[in-house]
């Protein structure tokens, strides 16, 4: 059997059988399960390198699998504190998680810290990148949402600490959830609160430009592809569908996660009655239930990952030791001085203090220099080669 195109991947509380479970969202068959742990609501996360994240429920340490092997964990990622919500960017190069009040960001290829954010009052609830990953967005208990430039997080001066490009404060109780839609810099924001609202925002300049009011409230909120439709979970179970200003109610238990297809034609929906359903959008009934063994606390539609049934592949690039301090001083034991030159994926390292640096560098000028005289005089004399008379 050919390998989907799409795959939901869920997780649930109980973790009975298995930690997250991947199914086909045609057929509703089980395809594969990974084992080890449980999951904490908004904690699953995949990086392009080919590893399965998610955020042990209550511990502080993240489950890491690498993506084609579901019957053993790789590694634990050991964190400051409980992990209560994990993302990573798109690109696959940085993974962003909560920790109490505050978002800790790694980088991947050298599981560095590079930034503890404490900007928030109270615990963080929920973190997003945008879908170019030059931005986060982060949810707390403290009624804000924060957005930040991960340029500006990345290379920080040390000496002041990092500033949110925007404070989007017109929530009045806990941030559930979030979604960043399309268009990176330029995309637009959904919060759900339990102030009973979804508030719908301009990423770019931190404009409010939508306020959609209920009476229940809600606990998870996504957009479809076109974003033309909010869909947005309830605490009393109803799914709320709104078309500008018209509101369709789907459904059932407290709602705890939802996603949509590539296509905008299933919406899919985690909840606390032990299910996950498949929704189809156009005639808004329910085409498919994956049962599970407690409250669902993951569910997303995702394109199936290149190597996840490829059980011979193996990832693209080792994962490291992740470290738990900002500076190696502070006990992780790293090399001092690294410089990371990041290249895409493909990532080097040079090591030392700062004036073996300028050596090495004034030493790779001077070979490029011999480089191009090689090459002008390659040049010279193919030239004469060419031109000279038969």
């Amino acid at each position: 059997m050919a390998a989907p195109l799409e795959v939901v991947l869920s997780s649930d509380s109980g973790s009975q059988l298995w930690n997250v479970s991947v199914f086909d969202p045609h057929s509703g068959s089980s395809l594969l399960s990974y084992r080890g742990g449980s999951s904490a609501a908004r904690s699953l996360a995949v990086l392009r390198s080919g590893y399965l994240l998610s955020a042990q429920l209550g511990k502080n340490f993240i489950n890491v699998w690498e993506i084609q092997r579901k019957d053993q964990l790789q590694q634990k990622i050991v964190c400051p504190g409980v992990v209560t919500c994990l993302t990573a960017s798109h690109d696959g190069l940085f993974l962003a998680a909560g920790v109490a009040e505050a978002v800790y960001l790694w980088e991947v290829c050298t599981g560095k810290l590079l930034s503890v954010l404490s900007r928030h009052y109270q615990d963080v609830t929920c973190v997003k990148f945008t879908d170019d990953s030059s931005h986060f967005v982060s949810g707390g208990k403290d009624n804000l949402a924060l957005v930040w430039s991960l340029s500006s997080v990345v290379y920080l001066d040390l000496s002041h600490a990092p500033e949110p490009r925007h404070i989007l404060s017109r929530h009045s109780l806990p941030i559930t959830d979030l979604h960043c839609g399309l268009m990176g810099a330029q995309a637009r924001v959904a919060t759900a609160s339990l102030d009973q609202t979804v508030k719908v925002w301009e990423l770019s300049s931190g404009e409010l430009l939508l306020s959609i009011l209920f009476d229940v409230e809600i606990m998870s909120v996504t957009f479809d592809p076109s974003e033309y439709f909010v869909f947005c979970g309830g605490s009393d179970g109803n799914i709320f569908q709104v078309i500008l200003n018209r509101v369709v109610v789907l459904l059932r238990n407290l709602v705890t996660c939802l996603s949509v297809s590539m296509d905008g034609t299933l919406l899919l929906s985690g909840s606390h009655d032990e299910t996950a359903r498949l929704w189809d959008v156009q005639s808004k009934q329910s085409v498919r239930c994956l049962t599970h063994k407690g409250p669902v606390t993951n569910a997303v539609i995702m394109a199936a990952p290149a190597n996840m049934f490829l059980p011979d592949s193996r990832p693209a690039i080792p994962l490291p030791r992740f470290s738990r301090h900002l500076h190696a001083s502070e006990g992780d034991g790293g090399e001092s001085g690294e410089v990371c030159v990041r290249l895409g994926l493909n990532v080097q390292s040079v090591f030392g203090d700062g004036e073996n640096t300028k050596v090495r560098v004034a030493e790779l000028e001077e070979e490029v220099q011999t480089l191009k005289k090689v090459n002008k005089d390659l040049f010279d004399f193919s030239s004469q080669l060419l031109t000279k008379p038969t």
